[in-house]
């Protein structure tokens, strides 16, 4: 069973704000009346220990607080093209392990992946411009951070894995 609770947004298009299943592999739809789903709410998917994958759909611009918080079997997830803004802790304490995050995604705001213990490795794009601090607050098996030159990277980004382990790289992201 996945059922979905839709609310509009600002701009005529439709936020998901909550989830109601117990299936490991989850289906976002991409459009509700008619119109697309652009926004993942806050707490959307919080403490569904049960999710091992989620398709999210190509319109989908944001990611909301918590969306994702406490999805420890979360394996397999493939960001859309759309998306702009992923907000604070929207994968904490997820299990995710490799993120590729796309090219309109500008920013990675502090603690969007607390807690992430397996998460080790990250996939920049050209389009991101900074890494906040305690972006990556708890990632204590994060080895590889790939971005490309000129990113702004706040000295705290990493600070919990500690002076002599900085795990990320200034080369050309994809």
């Amino acid at each position: 069973m996945q059922e979905f609770r839709f609310e509009e947004y600002f701009d005529g298009t439709y936020a998901v704000m909550s989830y109601e299943g117990d299936e490991p592999d989850v289906v976002i739809p991409a459009q509700y009346g008619g119109m697309d789903v652009t926004v993942l709410g806050d707490d959307l998917f919080k403490g569904h220990s049960e999710i091992r994958s989620v398709k999210i759909p190509d319109c989908v611009r944001a990611i909301g607080s918590c969306a994702f918080d406490g999805c420890d079997q979360l394996h397999e997830i493939r960001l859309p093209e759309s998306l702009e803004d992923m907000w604070q802790y929207a994968f904490a304490r997820s299990g995710i392990e490799t993120i590729i995050l796309t090219d309109r995604i500008r920013s990675i705001v502090p603690f969007t992946f607390k807690d992430c213990q397996r998460l080790k490795t990250v996939i920049c794009n050209s389009g991101l411009k900074e890494i906040c601090a305690w972006a990556f607050d708890g990632c204590g098996n994060l080895d590889e951070v790939v971005f490309g030159p000129g990113v702004k990277v706040s000295p705290l980004a990493f600070s919990s894995l500690g002076q002599d382990r900085t795990p990320f790289a200034a080369r050309d992201g994809k």
